[in-house]
């Protein structure tokens, strides 16, 4: 059985996702960005090796390299919790031993560290056995290059096969898994993740907490997005009818208690089991301050209950 790691003690329900850094932010509005997230007591930073490959001109790294320089520039590595991910970026995709290995040696140089809090396997890699990918990345955390282990885009099966693995051979054991969740996009994590990640006392930290911005009520139901990576993901969430029963919800309760819809679907997801931290970006940083204020709004019952239930189980 897992502990929760103990750096996740005392955090803010809010990570900053790095998603945006070199893509809709650039280098001067990412550093705006993150001074805005810490001097307001934020701490956790997540980013992967693939940020932003999806904008032209990036081949993935941007994220990391702006957080490197940032981090250098304000000396303050001990006080950042930082998390980031590898095997989903060409050509260093899938989890075999070499290609972990290359990818976190190659993100540690851009972010400037010696090591990071938090590894990810950016997606799981069903070609290599279950065994092979443990004992790969117990050896990064034993050469000291990651502290803690977690995983995103992995079928409970796989996950729970990972996990029994390294427990059974006392190997260094994901301890923190990264799901799609968030309100409007429940499944499957609700349905088959989240019974695993409680019986194995995962951290979770979701992302895409905020559903591509369309969460933050900035697009009408009945508007297209305008073509890019971003409208792509709200056009695919758009597509489920369920989408706007709950957000006239998620804008009814944001009235109520004169918030922004992006506090109270932060706050909502915050709320839910087992959930550590949510992962939501921003692109500028005026944006920053509805994310965190989601730790200090207090929904009731009763809000829980109009958001939870505006969503249900299935598609109608």
């Amino acid at each position: 059985m897992n502990t929760t790691p103990d750096i996740f003690t005392g955090l803010l329900p809010v990570a900053l996702g790095g998603n945006v850094f070199g893509w809709t932010a650039d280098e001067t509005e990412s550093f705006a960005i993150l001074d805005a997230f810490t001097e307001a007591g934020g701490t956790f930073v997540d980013t992967a090796d693939g940020y932003s490959a999806w904008a032209e001109g990036n081949n993935g790294g941007e994220s990391e390299t702006i957080i490197g320089t940032w981090l250098h520039r304000r000396a303050n590595r001990d006080r950042i919790l930082l998390a980031t991910k590898a095997g989903a970026n060409p050509p260093l995709t899938g989890l075999a031993p070499t290609t972990v290995r290359t990818a976190l040696d190659r993100s540690l140089k851009r972010l400037r560290v010696d090591h990071v809090d938090v590894f990810f396997s950016h997606r799981d890699d069903p070609t290599r056995p279950v065994e092979e990918i443990v004992t790969a990345l117990d050896a990064l955390v034993r050469a000291g290059k990651a502290r803690h282990l977690g995983a995103s885009n992995i079928t409970p099966a796989r996950l729970t096969a990972c996990l029994d693995f390294a427990h059974r051979e006392n190997l260094a054991a994901y301890e923190v898994l990264q799901p799609h969740y968030n309100l409007i996009h429940r499944d499957p994590y609700e349905s088959e993740s989240a019974a695993v990640a409680a019986a194995y006392n995962l951290a979770v930290t979701p992302y895409a907490a905020l559903a591509s911005g369309l969460l933050t009520g900035k697009y009408p139901m009945d508007t297209t997005p305008a073509p890019g990576a971003r409208s792509t993901r709200v056009s695919a969430y758009l597509a489920d009818p369920r989408s706007r029963p709950t957000l006239e919800a998620l804008i009814k309760v944001a009235e109520t208690h004169d918030a922004q819809p992006s506090t109270v679907a932060l706050a909502w997801l915050a709320a839910q089991p087992g959930v550590t931290a949510a992962i939501a970006s921003a692109s500028r940083a005026d944006q920053v301050g509805p994310l965190l204020a989601a730790g200090c709004l207090p929904l009731s019952p009763g809000d829980m209950r109009v958001l939870t239930q505006a969503w249900p189980s299935s598609a109608p």
